[in-house]
């Protein structure tokens, strides 16, 4: 298959699904990373065609939901003090412990929406007496261009730019749902384009530690259920082993060169999770080399810190442990336009998956 168009093949997708059934005689909760693969699975109605043995749990995939609520309020802070703040517009609608980003622009702020952190960069030369911050949110998937822009900014001696850094890591975070006390988790569907850049040697060991399947998959409807039936026939066979149904895209090595333009700027160290708490090794940061670029040090604002907001559950759904209708607050307190937790206004985020796309949900 070669198309977009044949990854979205009704009958296919179905010819899977019977598979999936026929497959199936015990109970399997597989847990999807990434947050498009949750919106492939709820938006597709692809729930509630598994058979009842198969249960989906949705994780911590979405870097916008697990960005911590005191990098958000640093950002605003950075913003109310006469920062250009630029960002990715999946970030400005994310409520910081009093306001959003969206919100302190109306407030005044100079918050540019942006879709390449390179672009923070030109804005940056292009007004030499102002402070430029492009706030770096992402898994390993957009640490290279964020990586790039601090060598443009180095190479251009642009002294005013600088990155708020957010990147977690999904390896140690998969080892830190397995680790949980109250983790049920089966078999995983790893992050198809995270391993498009890092490659598959990450996920070895964990198959290995953990003796649980990991199948690398893709976003599509077809991607999907053939993921789901490839965990669920090792599942039944009693076998444990990573493999790649994303194999159009992901390569054994990776992208080698992205890979070495991350090495090159960022270094691995701890990060917390929003919901989570702090996971060892989970996140990149600025190397000392770089360390002009760090805004967290540059503005002396690394001692923030907020409590979260004790109404939202957001923690219990990144680890699996709820699922969104399950939360008190879902589609009350809490909807889109008025969300409480990141999960509810990312693009990327289950609860509003499940709010968007609940007429493709019977009981999930």
């Amino acid at each position: 298959m070669k198309y977009l168009n044949e990854y979205r093949n009704l009958e296919a997708t179905k010819s899977y699904l019977k598979l999936i059934e026929r497959a199936t005689t015990n109970t399997w909760n597989i847990m999807e990373i990434c947050g498009g693969q949750t919106h492939g699975l709820v938006k597709n109605g692809i729930l509630d065609l598994l058979p009842d043995g198969v249960r989906m749990i949705h994780g911590p995939g979405c870097p916008v939901c697990v960005t911590p609520l005191n990098l958000i309020d640093k950002a605003i802070e950075l913003l109310e003090n006469g920062v250009i703040l630029c960002s990715f517009g999946d970030m400005v609608r994310v409520p910081g412990s009093k306001k959003s980003l969206l919100e302190a622009k109306a407030n005044g702020g100079d918050l540019r929406i942006l879709y390449s952190p390179l672009e923070a960069v030109n804005i940056a030369k292009e007004n030499p007496e102002k402070e430029v911050v492009f706030f770096a949110v992402g898994f390993e998937t957009t640490a290279p261009a964020n990586a790039l822009s601090v060598l443009h900014a180095q190479k251009e001696n642009v002294k005013n730019y600088s990155i708020l850094v957010s990147h977690v890591l999904v390896p140690p975070a998969m080892e830190g749902i397995l680790d949980d006390e109250f983790c049920s988790i089966d078999a995983f569907l790893g992050a198809g384009h995270v391993c498009a850049i890092m490659g598959l040697q990450e996920y070895y060991p964990l198959v290995k530690k953990y003796k649980i399947p990991i199948v690398i998959t893709g976003f599509e409807p077809l991607d999907l259920v053939q993921g789901i039936y490839m965990a669920v026939l090792q599942l039944e066979k009693g076998k444990y082993k990573l493999e790649n149904q994303y194999a159009r895209v992901v390569r054994e090595e990776g992208n080698v060169e992205a890979k070495k333009i991350i090495e090159a700027v960022f270094e691995i160290g701890d990060r917390e999770w929003r919901g989570i708490g702090k996971i060892p090794s989970s996140g990149y940061r600025l190397t000392a080399k770089f360390g002009a670029f760090d805004a967290e040090s540059k503005f002396g604002i690394s001692a923030v810190g907020t409590p979260e907001n004790p109404q939202c559950i957001a923690g219990q759904i990144l680890k699996g442990i709820k699922k969104p209708h399950q939360c008190d607050q879902f589609g009350k307190a809490c909807t889109p336009s008025n969300p409480l937790g990141a999960p509810m206004v990312s693009s990327e985020g289950a609860c509003a998956a499940y709010y968007h796309f609940s007429d493709n949900l019977i009981s999930s």
